[in-house]
């Protein structure tokens, strides 16, 4: 069990979380019906989170930026791969959603539940305000519900 965020469990997380989205990709390209039912919903969250990983792989070198953890420099690498790679609004979405994450956790010498649960709520705060008419049943409610089950 894991006692804190650490740099690793990031690129862990990082590495299940694509590992899951790939297995259900086709599952929620089959959801998607707003804003039009495109059925790429699922792809364009796994093309995002891959320039995620990617952005965290090539990377790993390098020290954090100054006032930032280890924990919140891979953070604020896969924000800004998610973003320069984002396919679609669940793309966009997504990277706000790690970038409210980065945000709120990086100078935290510690992560625990506490933190991270506040982190979910202002990574939810982000992805909202990331979309001019937000609607319920896309990423923005399960990134929500996240938010509240922490």
């Amino acid at each position: 069990m894991l006692d804190t965020l650490d740099a690793a469990a990031v690129r862990r997380w990082c590495a299940g979380g694509l590992a899951a989205l790939r297995r259900h990709q086709g599952e929620i390209d089959d959801l998607n019906v707003y804003p039009v039912p495109d059925g790429d919903t699922g792809t364009n969250l796994v093309l995002t989170l891959t320039s995620a990983q990617q952005a965290l792989a090539m990377d790993l070198a390098t020290l954090p930026d100054g006032g930032s953890t280890a924990h919140g420099h891979a953070l604020r690498l896969m924000a800004r791969g998610a973003l320069l790679g984002a396919r679609g609004n669940s793309g966009v979405i997504l990277s706000q959603i790690l970038r409210g994450l980065a945000d709120t956790l990086a100078a935290d010498s510690a992560v625990r539940g506490r933190q991270l649960a506040a982190a979910l709520g202002d990574a939810t705060a982000a992805a909202y305000s990331a979309v001019a008419e937000p609607v319920e049943g896309t990423v923005l409610s399960v990134v929500a519900a996240a938010a509240r089950a922490a």
